[in-house]
């Protein structure tokens, strides 16, 4: 498996918050995946809210 660091923002209650994780997945897809899923659970929100700028490989 590859790392990625997954760069973005997403909303809150002041506006937005920027975020930039290092999530392990076999490819790209997969880390927006996780991203998607850890962000949106640790701050309830849904998928649309969350905005992925950036996804590179480490």
């Amino acid at each position: 498996m590859s790392q990625f660091t997954v760069s973005g923002q997403f909303q809150s209650r002041d506006g937005h918050s920027k975020f930039e994780t290092v999530v392990d997945a076999p490819n790209e897809n997969v880390a927006r995946d996780h991203v998607f899923s850890n962000i949106g659970s640790q701050h309830g929100l849904k998928r649309p809210q969350i905005e992925i700028s950036e996804v590179s490989e480490q």
